[in-house]
């Protein structure tokens, strides 16, 4: 049996159409995660939802969004979380960002 880590569910919730410079900011946000050493991410892309601003944005087809809502997940340790935080403050103009506390149960393949 796997014997379970305590980590961070970190959620970041901002919309498909958001950019930091030139790039979408899902992608700056994974790349720099990468380049911290974190865990892993994975961005999700919601069919529908609204934010702050209460507009409806929706996949429905005939009246497609090109602002979906994305979802970006990032598990790992505590420190390594953190050590993320700086450069969302820095991009983030307009989103969400929930933290939780989880267990982590890893399974990797043999080798």
């Amino acid at each position: 049996m796997k014997l379970p880590e305590e980590g961070i569910l970190l959620r970041i919730l901002i919309g498909e159409s958001d950019r930091h410079g030139r790039q979408p900011l899902y992608e700056a946000i994974v790349h720099k995660a990468k380049e911290l050493d974190l865990a892993g991410a994975t961005v999700l892309r919601g069919i529908m939802g609204f934010g702050a601003s209460s507009r409806l944005h929706t996949a429905k087809y005939l009246r497609l969004s090109t602002d979906l809502p994305l979802v970006i997940e990032i598990v790992d340790s505590e420190a390594y979380i953190n050590r993320l935080l700086p450069f969302l403050d820095e991009v983030i103009g307009e989103g969400l960002i929930t933290m939780e506390k989880v267990r982590i149960f890893r399974y990797q393949g043999n080798k």
